[in-house]
């Protein structure tokens, strides 16, 4: 398994999720793969031969966080159609994506830094958040695993990044 954090490679992957994977991190993973089957893995499941990369859209977002602080992020979104192929098709190859993505970049204002999330549903589904865990390269195939995107509070993130383990009981917005 590929870790998405460039440092030297570990037997396993490092979480990323506080981790927002930026979207040049995942490219720059999967550019010496083109070749290979990309198949992503959402929900302890793989998607489906003939899945489609319904749109890829980027935004700038400017919020309020709940302690009353300021945020502002570039972010882009890559929406994930979970559904069966046509007789005969199979997964998408690493090259389609990327050049889907090259697409995206000649066309639309993006950032490579930007963070990463990915839109995934299927036919019966409302769409599900995620970001990237993992990349995991096994023979003809690159497997991208997805990992939920919570909810989260930045303040108390921020806080317990700082702060002693034995504080952690704290209420975040206080």
């Amino acid at each position: 398994m590929l870790s998405l954090d460039k440092s030297p490679a570990a037997p396993t992957p490092a979480p990323v999720w506080s981790g927002d994977v930026p979207t040049g991190r995942l490219l720059d993973a999967l550019a010496d793969h083109g070749q290979k089957a990309l198949v992503f893995v959402y929900d302890g499941r793989e998607v489906l031969p003939g899945y489609h990369v319904t749109e890829v859209k980027s935004g700038r977002f400017d919020a309020l966080d709940c302690g009353a602080n300021p945020e502002s992020w570039r972010e882009t979104f890559i929406q994930l159609w979970d559904v069966s192929a046509e007789a005969g098709l199979g997964y998408m190859p690493v090259w389609k994506f990327l050049a889907i993505m090259k697409k995206f970049a000649a066309e639309v204002r993006s950032d490579a830094g930007a963070k990463l999330t990915f839109e995934v549903s299927d036919p019966s589904s409302a769409i599900r958040l995620f970001g990237v865990e993992a990349v995991e390269i096994a023979g003809q195939t690159v497997r991208v695993s997805l990992k939920r995107r919570p909810a989260s509070c930045k303040p108390r993130d921020r806080w317990l990044d700082q702060a002693p383990k034995a504080n952690e009981a704290r209420a975040c917005c206080s």
